[in-house]
Parts: C-alpha cells; structure tokens; sequence
C-alpha cells in the first residue's frame, strides 16, 4: 500500500481493492493506551473478526513526519521484506489524511535486561541461548540483504512473559537494505557502534556483528566493554578495539565464551565472523557455555550500569498487558520494578547510551570530520508493544 498519497501502479484484483477501501475502524476495535511519543501514540487494538487477538497499532502523526517520509516508508519496506519468529512483524498499513497506521505483532514479555534482573537463576548457557536466537534472526535479515545498523539491549524483546518465551527483534528505524546502494552514514548507538562506521569508511552486514559481540559481552558480565565519560575517548577505545575481560566479573567465564567474543569484536572487518561462522562457534553450537549460575554478578551489574532513564517512564505494552493479568489474578502485585541507580565501582552509567549517533562530514563542517554525541533530530514514538522510546532516522547525509 503506497504512502503519503502516491499512486499504486500494482496490478490490483477485486480482492486488493475491497482491501485497500477498508479503514482501519472497519477491521481494528482500538482499546487501552499502550504508549505515547511526542507525535505518536500506540494503541491495543482488537481484530473484529477474531474476538481476542490482539496487536499495537502505532499512529503516526503525519505532520510530525513531514520531510522525514522516505525514513518511515524505508522502515516499512524494509518489515514487509522479513518474516522471522524472532522479528517483530508489521501486519499491515493505513492511512487518513491526518495519520498512517501501523498493525504490529503485540510484544509483551519486556526488555532483555529486565527479564535477567527478574530472573532466580542466570548461567553462561542462557546467554548463548538468547544470543543465538539473535544471530539466527540477523543471518536471515542479512540474507534477505537487509543491514539493521541499531542492534543494542532496549531493541531486544521477550515476546511473551512466559519463562521460555522467545526473543524479538524490534525498531528497524536505521536499518539499510544492501540493494539501495553504499552504506556509509555513520548511525547506530555509541556504545553499540562498529570501528568502521566511527572511521567513516564504507560498511555492510559486520556492523551488525560487531553489535552483537558488545551484547553478548554485556549478558556475561552486566557492564559494556567500551566506556569513557569523554566522548573521544570512547570512541578511541571502539577504534582500537580496547577491551578487558576484567577480574573478578570474568573470572567464572569460560573461555570459549570469551573467544566467541572476541571473534565478533575484531577490528578487523575481514577476519571478523559472520552471522553464520558465529553460529557454528562451540559456545552457540556446542556444549561450550558453562551452567554455573551467575545471576548475582550479572544483575548486580546491570541494576548499576543501564539504570532505567526518564524516558521509559511512559505507559507501554508489557504495564498494561501485566496490569489486566493482576487484576484477572486478583493478585496484588507490585507495579514495575524500578532498578538501582548505584553505579559499578570504576564505571559510572552511561546516561548517554540510547543518543543516537551523528557523525557530521568534513563538507558540513568545513573542518576533519569529529565523532559529535547528540540526540538525532527525528520524532520520537513508541514501536507498538514495547517498552522504549524511539525515533525515526535522523538523516545527516544523503548516503543514508
């Protein structure tokens, strides 16, 4: 379905016509709130004809987007191109001349570091577990020639609140597809960023990789492995690839653990892992990841470092869906737990962490390029059930 009022030059069939006539009201009853932005909000909505199923509708504010269409039609293209039980699916599209409307698969199950804080019992296995639902549902994308360029924590989501529940990737707000040409705008989340996109060069699919080997390293020990309260330092340290395995957080994991790592870490562009080499490490494929708990460690680090910020203080799916579970229960539970602002000894929290990352050009400076730290100039929304704020792209170059 074609955006923004462009012409639909498809081949159509009665079937597709009878479907694009239908509003939104004409298939969605809208329930409870599930979250606000600055020019979104997002809604429980209810299929009229399959009484208890239910998805998010994000409704956009088309003024809000106004210049930044191709951002959110890019996003679009780019979920319609993947289905994967590990991907947040986009059912469908609408538009009015005020908003366009987006049917999303319903997340409920939280955010990953959440679930491990809340969890009795953490152990190295459970982290390649997760970690390998990850590169399962990164392979597939990069397959299909997508690259999603802003992999980190917030963007990964329990699908359930079951203990077994699955995990999902979400927000493809800065995602690239291949076949749309060179990739070499510098976007992403600092601490999550690759050395070659810092550097400038020209990039593909191993960002992603990178990406996932900072997650990981964060699932072993609840702190990130690159992190300088001055901005340029930070950003020497990803270059350089500098990190430790620090004793004692490090000491009860395995070694194997660590190679896996550092394979996915390498500065290196060409002898870093793919997706798929990283699949076969014995630490995903084998029995390589230790059982031995260390939930106390790990949560104990996570509560210190990446302490909930204002930001997520909104409603969102998993409150509301827990809140109708409470009270169905006639439980009494408390609400959302909030985490600990205590910090790491040597390790103040990065409260700069969720900035997206602006890299400005030499032509726009007039001066060498600097790696500059800014929030992006792009509206903020919530992706239909889940549990952060987001933005869409915010363009500094016309490479993107």
């Amino acid at each position: 379905m074609p955006l923004f009022g462009k012409k639909d030059t498809s081949k159509k069939s009665k079937k597709d016509d009878k479907e694009k006539s239908q509003t939104l009201e004409d298939k969605y009853n809208l329930k409870e709130l599930l979250g606000t932005g600055a020019f979104s909000e997002v809604r429980l909505a209810e299929r009229k004809d399959k009484p208890g199923e239910m998805y998010a509708v994000k409704m956009i504010d088309k003024k809000a987007l106004k210049g930044k269409e191709d951002s959110l039609e890019n996003e679009i293209k780019v979920l319609r191109r993947l289905t994967h039980p590990n991907i947040v699916q986009l059912l469908e599209t609408f538009e009015d001349k005020q908003k366009v409307y987006l049917i999303m698969e319903l997340v409920t199950g939280g955010e990953l570091f959440d679930r491990i804080v809340e969890k009795g019992s953490y152990t190295e296995k459970d982290a390649s577990d997760l970690i390998r639902q990850v590169l399962e549902a990164v392979n597939y994308m990069h397959e299909q020639g997508v690259v999603h360029r802003d992999l980190k924590p917030e963007n990964l989501l329990y699908y359930s609140p079951d203990e077994d529940s699955k995990i999902m990737i979400s927000d493809f707000g800065l995602s690239k597809m291949e076949d749309s040409g060179i990739m070499a705008t510098a976007c992403g989340t600092p601490g999550y960023v690759a050395p070659e996109v810092l550097a400038q060069k020209p990039y593909g699919k191993a960002v992603d990789v990178w990406s996932i080997g900072v997650i990981s390293y964060i699932l072993l020990c609840g702190y990130p492995p690159f992190y300088d309260e001055n901005d340029a330092n930070l950003f020497a340290q990803i270059l350089k690839g500098e990190f430790e395995f620090d004793s004692p957080y490090w000491d009860d994991i395995s070694d194997y653990a660590k190679d896996f790592i550092r394979q996915l870490m390498c500065v290196d562009v060409s002898k870093r892992f793919s997706c798929r080499q990283a699949l076969q490490h014995p630490w995903i494929s084998g029995n390589a990841a230790s059982n031995k708990n260390i939930h106390g460690t790990v949560s104990e680090q996570l509560k210190k470092n990446f302490a909930k910020s204002k930001w997520k203080q909104a409603y969102h799916a998993t409150t509301v869906i827990r809140q109708m579970q409470r009270m169905a229960l006639g439980t009494n539970q408390a609400g959302v737990q909030t985490t600990s602002l205590n910090q790491r000894p040597g390790l103040r929290r990065n409260c700069k962490a969720n900035h997206h990352l602006c890299l400005f050009r030499s032509s726009e400076l007039g001066s060498r390029p600097v790696p500059s730290l800014q929030p992006c100039p792009r509206p903020s929304y919530i992706l239909p059930g889940h549990q952060t704020l987001h933005s869409y792209a915010g363009i500094q170059s016309s490479s993107v």
